[in-house]
């Protein structure tokens, strides 16, 4: 388990990555990201302030699976 509270997983075959944020015991699915315009608008909708400041903190997110920001598979 991450302790970082934001999951951005890893790129699906088709393109995209789901989004979950970890908020009081439970996962919520924000949405499959495209982008990091597509991430920062699923944050921004969570209630992340400043949400491109937070991109790169390991703290805030965790990338898996694959480079972070990039959002096709390889």
């Amino acid at each position: 388990m991450t302790s970082a509270p934001i999951v951005v997983h890893r790129p699906s075959r088709a393109g995209g990555r789901r989004v979950t944020v970890h908020s009081h015991g439970l996962d919520e699915v924000l949405g499959t990201a495209y982008s990091d315009h597509d991430l920062v608008v699923f944050l921004e909708g969570a209630g992340v302030a400043e949400p491109e400041a937070i991109l790169d903190d390991p703290h805030w997110v965790e990338w898996r699976g694959g480079p972070a920001h990039q959002f096709r598979a390889t």
